[in-house]
């Protein structure tokens, strides 16, 4: 009997669910799971070391290797074969976040960097995730 599969964690969801390409309606999809999209949102977009991405999702290295690869191999299908991109599914667990990033926290507080921690002052009327850390330039987080 197989041992149980970890429960991954996932920090941000995804604002956009369905991308196609311009001009073609009916497409063969593609099926990224949300547990895909994390694993290379922290690889491909915020830089992280696999290493240290395997235990912000509470995963092994080797596993979060065989998810980034999935998702790689699934988004260079997409592309080069014209299909559509559907993130959906998985098998996650949000952490400590919302849709949107924050927490509906009112206009004051702060925006903090997940990566080096860096804090700056929350801007009206723009949310935390539109902002990049100017140290390190990861998409800011709102501070609880």
């Amino acid at each position: 009997m197989p041992r149980p599969r970890r429960c991954r964690r996932v920090w941000f969801q995804p604002n956009v669910s369905f991308f196609r390409p311009v001009g073609l309606f009916r497409l063969e999809e593609v099926i990224l799971t949300i547990d895909e999209f994390e694993a290379m949102r922290l690889k491909d977009l915020l830089g992280l070391e696999q290493e240290k991405a395997a235990k912000k999702m509470n995963i092994s290295q080797p596993t979060f290797s065989r998810l980034i690869e999935s998702a790689r191999r699934k988004v260079a299908d997409a592309i080069v074969n014209g299909r559509a991109i559907k993130i959906q599914g998985g098998d996650y667990k949000m952490v400590g976040r919302g849709r949107m990033g924050g927490f509906g926290l009112g206009p004051s507080g702060e925006c903090v960097c997940p990566s080096c921690g860096y804090r700056m002052a929350h801007q009206r009327g723009v949310p935390c995730f539109q902002c990049k850390c100017p140290k390190c330039g990861t998409l800011m987080t709102r501070a609880r």
